[in-house]
């Protein structure tokens, strides 16, 4: 199920911190999964981390409200494919300029 929600996500970002998401997908598998997930000070710890490791990192607050709400270790459901393909095009393009 897809939450869709309208949120002024810059506010809520400003008082609760930011939030994060990590999905892993690879070739042998058929679907990216969940595998770190937090809010406030963990999310910050996510993104520190991806930033040192030269991690490319989308920003999409639907997406990561919906991986929010994911158990870790879940296959990403089929209603979020369209997002998830639009980000890991993204990330290929990316990496093909580096």
């Amino acid at each position: 199920m897809i939450i869709s929600k309208h949120i002024n996500h810059k506010q809520r970002k400003l008082i609760n911190g930011p939030s994060a998401a990590v999905i892993r997908y690879d070739h042998d598998e058929d679907t990216p999964k969940v595998v770190a997930h937090g809010k406030g000070q963990v999310a910050s710890q996510i993104i520190d981390i991806a930033k040192q490791n030269d991690i490319h990192m989308q920003e999409d607050p639907l997406l990561v409200e919906n991986l929010l709400d994911m158990d870790l270790g879940d296959n990403i459901p089929p209603q979020l494919y369209s997002i998830m393909a639009e980000v890991l095009l993204l990330i290929e393009e990316m990496e093909k300029n580096y």
